[in-house]
């Protein structure tokens, strides 16, 4: 049994799990939250008790070394070379990555060059990478991208019809996003519905503050709602989704706004927050339309027609479809959400049982329904230790293999 450490670092928040692996088990799971800002603090659950922490951190660096302690005086470890391997959640990993990577220069580098693709996922994730692999110098680490999951597009769905030279000399291209939760989910829905997956077809729904829905055939994903950034596709929290892209100069035009301005209007200011006026928060917004104010009102069914067209759309891309999931925040905690997509997609066969629904799954379809449909709670940080499970055994045994020969 080997020690896996989970490492998902946002821009100010860093999430965490240590696994005993292949066993799978959580020895303990935890986030740190507000890094950079006042009052920052860390929860963690360990043999199902949950603490809570307000720890001085400032930075990264700072979480980094208040988990190895938290690790230490938990017993979780008695010493850090019991970590045998760190996986890291990146964001962005651009067309290079097909896989996840153990992580050496030329990885790191190629992280550092997408960074202004994703300027504030792959800096924080950079960060935690120097930071764990300075403390744990003898586990091997590992990078597991948002990204790679969605490699096997099609040139003709990852292309954006403007001129060719763009994706030839800037790599202007969807590459989608959310992917290691949409390869887990789709893994998990084949065990549910006892059929292999490769026979299947199935659409992910990943519904939270950041949104994204990924049609899946055969284990692969075929399309998907992010593009060249997380700001395309549906309608999120904070962001807008996909609009028509000459809004953003007749405002600029209008108001005077910068492109930066623009460009924080659209990923932070719209969405759910911006229709609203209220919050982010699905579920502030949901308890103001239940109180019947008609911005939430409204901000809910913009929300659930832009999910019922992509659904529509990867279910005619995919010649139909066998089991549409629903995973993340929204996804998996708001029956009437999944309520009004399903009613939204009668036409398919596709029938709700109510009382699974209102109980959050896992099955969620009456027995004559035409279409499975699932309740699958993400879990990214279990794809990210599998991956680094494989990565780190595959490691040991080629640098095995070197000292064979060398005796």
């Amino acid at each position: 049994m080997k020690k896996i450490m989970a490492i998902n670092a946002g821009s100010s928040s860093l999430k965490f799990k240590v696994f005993n692996m292949p066993d799978e088990s959580i020895l303990i799971g935890g986030v740190f939250e507000r890094i950079g800002f006042d009052a920052p603090e860390v929860s963690y659950k360990i043999n199902g008790f949950r603490q809570k922490e307000k720890p001085p951190i400032h930075d990264h660096r700072d979480a980094a070394d208040y988990l190895i302690e938290i690790l230490l005086k938990n017993h979780i470890v008695d010493d850090l070379n019991e970590i045998s391997a760190v996986g890291h959640r990146i964001t962005h990993g651009g067309s290079d990555f097909s896989d996840s990577a153990v992580l050496d220069r030329t990885v790191i580098q190629k992280i550092e060059n997408l960074c202004e693709l994703a300027p504030l996922h792959n800096p924080a994730g950079l960060l935690g990478i120097r930071t764990f692999m300075k403390r744990l110098p003898k586990a091997c680490a590992v990078a597991v991208f948002d990204t790679s999951f969605h490699q096997t597009l099609a040139p003709e769905t990852y292309l954006y019809p403007v001129p060719l030279k763009l994706y030839n000399q800037y790599h202007i291209r969807k590459y989608g996003f959310h992917g290691t939760n949409h390869q887990y989910v789709a893994s998990e829905a084949a065990l549910l519905l006892e059929k292999p997956l490769k026979d299947l077809k199935i659409i992910s729904c990943h519904l939270g503050n950041g949104s994204s829905i990924c049609a899946i055939q055969g284990g692969k994903s075929v399309n998907t709602s992010m593009g060249f950034t997380p700001l395309a596709g549906l309608m999120m929290g904070t962001r807008s989704g996909t609009v028509d892209p000459s809004i953003i100069p007749f405002i600029m035009k209008k108001t005077g706004h910068t492109i930066d301005e623009m460009m924080d209007m659209f990923n932070k200011e719209s969405g759910l927050l911006g229709i609203s006026e209220i919050s982010n928060d699905f579920r502030d917004v949901e308890l103001a339309a239940k109180a019947h104010n008609e911005q939430a009102e409204l901000a809910i069914k913009m929300f659930v027609n832009r999910v019922t067209e992509c659904v529509g759309g990867y279910v005619a891309l995919m010649g139909g479809v066998d089991a549409i999931v629903f995973t993340a925040g929204i996804g998996e905690h708001s029956a009437s959400v999944r309520q009004a997509v399903v009613s939204n997609l009668a036409y398919l066969g596709a029938k709700l049982d109510f009382q699974s629904n209102e109980e959050n799954g896992p099955y969620i379809h009456t027995p004559d329904s035409k279409v499975s449909l699932l309740v699958i709670p993400a879990n990214e940080e279990l794809m990210i230790a599998r991956d680094t499970w494989r990565l780190s055994e595959g490691q040991a045994a080629r640098l095995s293999e070197k000292q064979t020969v060398r005796v």
